[in-house]
């Protein structure tokens, strides 16, 4: 025998209806739950100091034994002597030759030569110097260098390296330009070196030596 069903009671045509509101139901639920902000609340601690007082701990007792009183002084006692006078002795009595005069033949040590060496020394103990004026070698520049009309025009400026050797009587000579510039400063800072008055001497083991000097001029536009 064949069931019958009522059609009114069939829900098989409702359930494209019933789908359609599952799935919405669904969606809203996953919007929902990606919207959900979690709010975190943390509470706030207001501290007032008007309402209690800190103290400090008492610090804690430490017991020091003093120290034992010292012992009482020593009394020294001073015991009063005689002082005897001075013995007199006369030594002309003991040696009656002292005051005649003694015939010894006098010696003079002489001291030989000091060697100047000839050699021209690189290294010196104290290396010479132009005066102990240390402004004295720039009023020297300044009054005798003159710059060159060449290198005026040219504009060349700069800094020419010589070399030269201090004599032992502080002259200078083999006056030579390491690097120079060009433009006749080359020549004009060797005519001023030649122009120097004597410098002092370089020293080895105190006794003048010669030695090998290298100074640099300037050479700048104004």
């Amino acid at each position: 025998m064949e069931a019958k069903k009522n059609p009114d009671k069939d829900l098989r045509k409702k359930r494209s209806v019933f789908l359609t509101l599952g799935l919405l139901v669904s969606i809203s639920i996953v919007f929902s739950a990606f919207e959900w902000k979690t709010v975190v609340v943390v509470p706030q601690i207001e501290f007032e100091n008007d309402g209690y007082t800190i103290e400090d701990e008492p610090p804690a007792t430490v017991h020091v034994t003093p120290p034992p009183p010292p012992p009482p002084p020593k009394e020294i006692a001073i015991i009063e002597t005689e002082e005897e006078p001075p013995v007199k002795v006369d030594i002309s009595e003991l040696f009656p030759d002292i005051n005649e005069p003694i015939d010894a033949p006098s010696t003079v040590i002489e001291q030989p030569p000091v060697e100047i060496p000839d050699e021209i020394f690189m290294v010196v103990e104290e290396q010479a110097y132009f005066s102990k004026d240390e402004k004295a070698w720039s009023k020297f520049l300044h009054k005798n260098l003159k710059y060159p009309k060449k290198a005026q025009r040219m504009g060349i400026e700069g800094r020419v390296f010589l070399s030269f050797v201090v004599d032992t009587d502080g002259t200078l000579s083999d006056i030579k330009v390491i690097r120079g510039i060009g433009g006749g400063c080359d020549e004009e800072a060797i005519r001023v070196l030649e122009l120097s008055p004597n410098w002092h001497p370089g020293k080895q083991r105190t006794v003048a030596v010669k030695s090998r000097m290298s100074l640099q001029i300037q050479f700048r536009l104004k």
